[in-house]
């Protein structure tokens, strides 16, 4: 008992003070177990931190046989020397194939771009723009979709990223041709209607527009691939904006073909848009075709979970999207996607004086190379 006393004498003689502090003790480790711990599912993320830094969304539901789309740390990017895989080897890489295009196909005193639209002009066409466009929309998609498709073969011949040079040069240059072109002749042809001068009209098509390039296929996150900075892949996507169609890039072109018609009801859009939508149509059976190729079963359940048109997967109950979904769109690629987006509105006066500077150039012929095609006659 007498042990006892000096303790019971302690909390009898406690002074109010020390009361106060004890039950204000008391009063914060009971508010501090109300809150969720630090990191914890409940935590919010603000989107500064989604774009630094991707977070995986709830993928319960996922078969987890496909890649995450659009995953982005800031803290693993680098700098790089000249030749390894970071991002002063991208830019060297992208300023060398520009430049290509730009000396052997853009200039018109030393590139061809002018040579092959004044045959195709003169010699095809004899100056119907419309057979003109006609004659773009069958030679890129022969061009553009027959290299990916040789894609398997060529790797093993020469490389992976040899083999993207080979497939991106003549598709910029063919795409550049053929947008300029489109920018020249919009208003040619029969005029059905022109809706241009309506204030909301204008207003919807800029945000179909715009909305219209967040629907890009994931594999274009990949920056360092496109460029041939790291080795390309044929990527098997699961996540992302694969979850509403299972081909973005033709969802987004039918957009913005439909923006560009509510704008220019003229009969050479018209065709032209035809030609784009037509080709991206055929891209989705050959790129479900070259996927099934590369991934076999895994493939095939991914796409019983996704369909072509936005939507119809989630609807049908085929695909399920996580509680917290906006991980997977608030990511840094989007992000870029949206300022380039934002970018090329306001460079439209650009596009079209480069447009009218390259009409009225005309034909120069010949080119850089001329001298070497001489000597091998």
């Amino acid at each position: 008992m007498g042990t006892l006393l000096p303790v019971v004498s302690s909390f009898r003689m406690a002074s109010p003070s020390a009361t106060r502090v004890t039950r204000q003790l008391k009063s914060t480790q009971l508010q501090s177990t109300s809150l969720p711990p630090s990191g914890g599912g409940e935590s919010p993320t603000s989107p500064i931190s989604l774009i630094v830094k991707s977070e995986e969304s709830d993928r319960r539901n996922d078969l987890m046989i496909g890649e995450d789309s659009g995953m982005f740390d800031w803290s693993n990017e680098k700098w790089g020397a000249l030749g390894e895989s970071g991002w002063i080897t991208f830019f060297a890489a992208v300023a060398t194939i520009l430049t290509a295009v730009a000396v052997l196909w853009i200039y018109p005193p030393t590139g061809y771009g002018d040579d092959f639209v004044s045959f195709l002009e003169n010699d095809v066409a004899h100056g119907n723009p419309h057979l003109v466009t006609l004659a773009f929309g069958i030679i890129f998609p022969i061009v553009h979709s027959g290299l990916a498709s040789l894609r398997p073969l060529g790797e093993k011949i020469v490389g992976a990223r040899t083999w993207r040079v080979i497939f991106a040069f003549p598709s910029l240059c063919l795409a550049y041709s053929w947008i300029v072109y489109f920018i020249s002749h919009a208003h040619d042809g029969i005029q059905f209607y022109d809706i241009s001068h309506i204030g909301w009209v204008h207003g919807l098509a800029w945000i179909v527009n715009f909305a219209s390039f967040l629907f890009l296929y994931p594999s274009v996150y990949n920056l360092k691939e496109v460029a041939a900075v790291e080795k390309p892949k044929i990527h098997l996507w699961e996540t992302g904006i694969i979850r509403i169609t299972r081909h973005p890039q033709y969802v987004g072109q039918a957009m913005w073909s439909g923006a560009h018609l509510a704008m220019v009801g003229t009969s050479f859009t018209a065709l032209t848009i035809a030609l784009l939508v037509g080709h991206h149509y055929f891209a989705c059976w050959n790129g479900d075709r070259r996927l099934e190729a590369e991934h076999g079963e895994s493939f095939l359940k991914i796409k019983e979970r996704t369909s072509i048109i936005p939507f119809q997967a989630i609807i049908e109950g085929r695909q399920q999207l996580p509680k917290d979904y906006y991980k997977e769109l608030i990511r840094a690629p989007f992000v870029l996607i949206a300022v380039g987006s934002i970018g090329a509105y306001f460079a439209h006066p650009y596009m079209q004086a480069g447009a009218a500077l390259a009409r009225n150039t005309g034909l120069v012929p010949g080119g850089i190379l001329d001298d070497i095609f001489l000597e091998l006659n």
